[in-house]
């Protein structure tokens, strides 16, 4: 049911971390009519789309596509790759790494966990520093999460495969995602990632539905090593079907056109396009935040997400009742605090099929929104962050 305590004018800003808004472009292309996904056509576009895959995590290897959510991924790459008992190193950098670990001890894994404060990304000496004490080798796997959007913290994950080379590891590393593939430089194959796990909604400009493993060789042959006790989840059968066009169970068909169509948007585009524009709206967003005085969840400059920017209201002050303003009065939605950051954070998400004066308004309603509910701030961050995008335009 609606919420009718909400007006119903104009378009609606969601400008959430994600789910990110779907381009009218990707809502027709889902709108044609049921795809028999036993019969030619559809092997025709699922190669494509598998081909697309490759470009956008920059590997050679295979990508799996589940019918699933980013969680249902995690727990895919986890299943395919380990079992009950297995060690594994995991980097606390906000929500997201916190329920990646929570998943992972409930199927049984045995989770190490370096524990940080939510204001900075992994620190790879302190991953570094770990494996060197494990001579018996028995740490199987490394969980970082890329850019992590509870907190607006983007990791380096080079580091962490240097870090691991460093020392000689075996372990695997298993990188999140969800909201830094299609919105920040990520290159599989380069940075020696033997797992990415990603979900449809953010980057890609899809609705939720879809999940990914796009895992390298080492992956694969470790993975054929476990004692398969999952079907559903498992890569080899995939792989193997893929090879044809064609999947082991149902899958989502209809998510496939809009996924075919986002990639032809994404690659119209330009990977290196894409990002920057990313990375110049995320720049002018922070110009805003910082000339109303606000200060940013993230402390280090060079870690700050170009997908979500995550900012601490004032002490005395609640961020949900603040976002609860902004909705009512202005219908525009802002991401909320999760865990221990509930009521302290609120969240801009500038992600996916975003553009300039998206931006604009997005700021303009946090704006007025602060000053309806009588937030301490200093005013003229819209007009810092038009400054920045009119002295950076392309």
């Amino acid at each position: 049911m609606p919420n009718k305590s909400i007006p119903n004018r104009g378009w609606h800003f969601l400008q959430i971390p994600g789910p990110s808004n779907t381009p009218e472009r990707v809502l027709r292309a889902m709108g044609q009519p049921t795809l028999d996904h036993r019969g030619p056509e559809f092997g025709v576009l699922s190669k494509r789309i598998l081909g697309g895959l490759k470009k956008i995590f920059q590997t050679d290897d295979h990508v799996i596509v589940y019918p699933s959510s980013g969680t249902g991924a995690w727990e895919a790459a986890l299943v395919n790759l380990f079992s009950p008992g297995d060690k594994v190193l995991a980097y606390e950098t906000g929500y997201f790494a916190v329920l990646w670990k929570t998943l992972a001890e409930k199927i049984g894994l045995e989770v190490e966990w370096i524990e940080s404060d939510w204001r900075q990304g992994v620190n790879a000496q302190a991953i570094e520093d770990r494996l060197k004490k494990d001579s018996h080798k028995k740490i199987k796997g490394i969980m970082i999460v890329h850019n992590e959007t509870s907190s607006g913290i983007t990791s380096n994950v080079k580091a962490v495969r240097d870090a691991i080379d460093h020392v000689h590891h075996p372990a695997l590393l298993l990188v999140d995602v969800v909201s830094s593939l299609g919105t920040t430089p990520f290159y599989q194959k380069d940075w020696g990632v033997d797992v990415a796990i990603c979900a449809s909604q953010k980057g890609l400009m899809m609705p939720p539905g879809l999940g990914f493993n796009s895992l390298n060789e080492k992956a694969r042959e470790q993975a054929k090593q476990i004692n398969k006790h999952q079907s559903y989840w498992q890569w080899e059968k995939i792989i193997e079907m893929n090879d044809t066009g064609y999947f082991p169970y149902t899958p989502a068909s209809g998510l496939f056109y809009g996924l075919d169509e986002s990639l032809n948007m994404i690659f119209e585009e330009g990977l290196d396009s894409l990002t920057e524009r990313h990375r110049r709206l995320a720049s002018a967003c922070r110009v805003a935040c910082e000339a109303w005085g606000l200060e940013n969840q993230c402390l280090n400059p060079k870690e700050y997400s170009d997908s979500t920017t995550a900012l601490i209201i004032p002490q005395g002050h609640n961020a949900d009742d603040l976002r609860a303003t902004i909705l009512k009065e202005y219908n525009m939605s802002l991401g909320s605090g999760l865990g221990k950051l509930k009521s302290k954070v609120f969240r801009i998400g500038h992600l996916g099929d975003f553009n300039e004066l998206m931006l604009m308004a997005t700021l303009s309603g946090v704006e007025m929104g602060m000053e309806l509910a009588k937030i301490p701030f200093q005013k003229g961050g819209v007009q810092a962050a038009i400054k920045y995008i009119t002295d950076h335009n392309r």
